[in-house]
């Protein structure tokens, strides 16, 4: 799914494993990508419609040729560590062949997630970094709190290091998604979820990034974070959803309710053969 990697990061190992027994198992039912009514003006192209999202796992590893764009995962698994084969696979992204108009041919991804005291860092202020002071909708983040007006500061400062940190160049070129999985770590409060993921976005936000989206299941994303209100700035977000089974699931699922209620699908996943593959709803 996303993930987890987020589909990678841990939940695409899981994802990769039910893909292996599933294509054991029921072979026929993988299709081909580009057989599958998965692209917007259906199968039966030479040129693919459909995109492909990598991260860490794929280092090394062959990457697919003619996909029509694609997504990077900025990081290793975590939100404070940095894929080591980024550069190498934004290159790649770069040469998508942007078949789909809607879709930029590179696109980002980024691990969330809401350690609190079992991570390695927490905020202790409105600072980030150091010196530049935050404006933050919660309040005062001080040491030893770990509700919502620190996680606003801990997203804040996870995308201000995924944009600056991790080795991205231009930033503000690109759409962020951030990806939302049950593999990573999160607190019991789902108001203190919901915010790490408010301060993420307002710091795409405050660079004036391409777009910002959510990338999850629905499943997930309801056990995490759960119902969005309309005064939250993640309402209006796009959903890249996971979980699909195939090609033709993917398109089908363009019809499933998104991640919050004022957002739309703008893409769905589904595995084969190993890679994850993105059918583009519009």
């Amino acid at each position: 799914m996303p993930r987890t990697r987020a589909h990678l990061p841990v939940f695409r190992l899981a994802w990769l494993l039910v893909a292996a027994v599933l294509f054991t198992c029921a072979g026929p039912a993988w299709a081909d990508p580009t057989d599958s009514p998965a692209g917007p003006q259906g199968g039966g192209s030479s040129q693919s419609l459909l995109g492909n999202d990598v991260s860490w796992p794929q280092c090394n590893a062959e990457l697919p040729g003619d996909q029509a764009f694609a997504i990077v995962g900025v990081n290793n698994g975590l939100a404070n560590n940095t894929n080591p084969c980024l550069q190498e696979q934004l290159e790649w992204a770069e040469s998508s062949s942007g078949a789909v108009a809607s879709q930029p041919k590179a696109q980002l991804y980024i691990n969330t997630a809401n350690p609190g005291r079992a991570g390695s860092w927490w905020p202790v202020s409105d600072e980030y970094p150091t010196g530049s002071k935050v404006h933050n909708p919660y309040g005062s983040c001080k040491t030893g709190d770990y509700g919502t007006a620190c996680a606003y500061m801990y997203g804040y400062a996870k995308a201000f290091d995924a944009a600056y940190v991790r080795g991205v160049t231009d930033p503000a070129d690109y759409v962020w998604w951030l990806d939302v999985e049950t593999e990573n770590t999160w607190s019991s409060s789902k108001d203190a979820n919901r915010t790490v993921l408010e301060g993420m976005t307002d710091f795409f936000h405050s660079i004036d990034a391409a777009g910002v989206g959510i990338y999850s299941t629905g499943q997930q994303w309801h056990r995490i974070v759960g119902n969005v209100s309309t005064s939250s700035n993640l309402y209006p977000l796009p959903s890249w959803l996971a979980g699909s089974r195939n090609a033709a699931s993917a398109a089908t699922a363009c019809s499933k309710s998104p991640l919050t209620g004022g957002g739309k699908v703008v893409l769905t996943q589904f595995i084969h053969a190993g890679l994850d593959y993105n059918h583009a709803c519009t």
